[in-house]
């Protein structure tokens, strides 16, 4: 039932583009795996193996502070809808700030979202595709506002202080990297 590639095919950028969610999956060599759900329109296909995704300000940060100690990344995406597929993309990544030029030369790519914390270009050499049968089929009704509307009420200096607070530091204990802590 399985399938492994090395490299995306237009018809699997294609699935990816239509995904309204997909997950992220991360782990140091001790301490907690994170495992994330993440949506919005936040992801970009670069090329069969490359893709960058926009992380947004959260209750957490583990994603980042992972990358620091392991660059291991796991991403998958599930079809809810239609023929049933789960999609992997297994490989390294980096996190991004706003200071960083990488951020720089590819936020363009995405919408302006208040909250924007960090870019993440994963590079992959491992595709899997298989069945999904057993994932339930589910409909998609709208992205949920709230995580916008609460960063814009924020505002900048707020969000700056909300990260120092809940997102500079591990679920273990590890920094997160982020530049204002």
């Amino acid at each position: 039932m399985g399938k492994r590639l090395e490299k995306l095919t237009p018809e699997l950028i294609d699935f990816i583009g239509n995904q309204k969610l997909f997950f992220v999956a991360t782990a140091m060599e001790d301490g907690r795996v994170n495992l994330s759900p993440k949506g919005m329109d936040a992801l970009r296909v670069i090329d069969g193996n490359r893709v960058i995704w926009l992380n947004l300000t959260g209750s957490g940060n583990e994603t980042a502070a992972h990358l620091q100690y392991n660059n291991r990344m796991t991403l998958m995406f599930c079809a809810f809808e239609g023929k049933p597929m789960i999609l992997r993309l297994y490989g390294i990544a980096k996190a991004y700030h706003e200071h960083d030029p990488f951020w720089k030369a590819h936020i363009h790519r995405f919408s302006e979202i208040e909250g924007s914390r960090q870019l993440i270009d994963m590079e992959f050499d491992l595709v899997q595709i298989s069945c999904g049968m057993g994932v339930p089929y589910m409909d998609y009704t709208a992205d949920r506002e709230g995580l916008k509307l609460w960063a814009k009420k924020q505002g900048k200096d707020r969000i700056i202080e909300y990260r120092k607070k809940k997102n500079s530091i591990s679920l273990d204990g590890r920094p997160t990297g982020l530049p204002e802590a």
